[in-house]
């Protein structure tokens, strides 16, 4: 039985109702909770070949329609990050703004912040992202440096931050509030000192989420 039929086979219709009705009836689900998930899909991974990126069977489990095969290619793509270069952003970028929402997004800017950490130029792609109409390519901008701690790239980030001063959409503001919390971790000085500066700019979500720790 392939890793699809194994996950098709356990799956549990009323779970099912519950989950996507917790992600506002946006997609369907087999209703699988994640630590079953994860130890349905443990053996398939012990047995993924980790030398070259397996791009048929990501785009297969984005086309189908239950999310718990959204959640597959993403722990795929986590598990394979490493062979991941700047090629592969165009496909990562369809992703983003292909059945979108914060559950796959928030998996995604962590694959696409590890291969720009490697691969500095793509700090420029991720510019254009934190101006791009796609809210998703904005908050995938915004917190791609999530735990990167003293190899924040703190001009970058606020750059991309002020980008989106202004926004009124719930996702951008929480990000940047999320962005800014996780680095006050490291280095609350320049947090709260980018915070006393851009105060009167920033959304009172995102100060209330960055001020969390300082």
């Amino acid at each position: 039985m392939d890793i699809f039929e194994t996950l098709k086979a356990a799956a549990d219709p009323e779970k099912a109702k519950s989950m996507s009705a917790y992600m506002r009836d946006q997609f369907a689900y087999l209703g699988i909770p994640t630590p079953v998930r994860k130890k349905l899909t443990k053996d398939y991974f012990k047995t993924v070949d980790k030398t070259v990126v397996d791009w048929d069977f990501v785009y297969k489990c984005w086309q189908l329609p239950e999310r718990e095969f959204q959640y597959l290619a993403c722990e795929y793509l986590s598990k394979v990050a490493a062979l991941l270069t700047p090629s592969d952003i165009p496909n990562l970028r369809e992703l983003i703004i292909t059945k979108s929402w914060w559950d796959t997004v928030d998996s995604l800017d962590m694959v696409v912040g590890d291969i720009a950490l490697r691969h500095p130029e793509v700090n420029q792609i991720l510019l254009q992202w934190s101006v791009d109409e796609n809210i998703w390519l904005r908050r995938t901008a915004i917190d791609h440096q999530l735990q990167r701690r003293d190899k924040t790239d703190i001009k970058l980030l606020g750059e991309i931050i002020k980008n989106n001063f202004g926004q009124t959409e719930f996702f951008i503001n929480k990000a940047i509030g999320w962005a800014l919390r996780e680095y006050s971790k490291t280095n609350p000085e320049w947090v709260r000192s980018f915070i006393d500066r851009h105060q009167d700019k920033m959304a009172k979500l995102s100060v209330r989420e960055a001020s969390k720790y300082i």
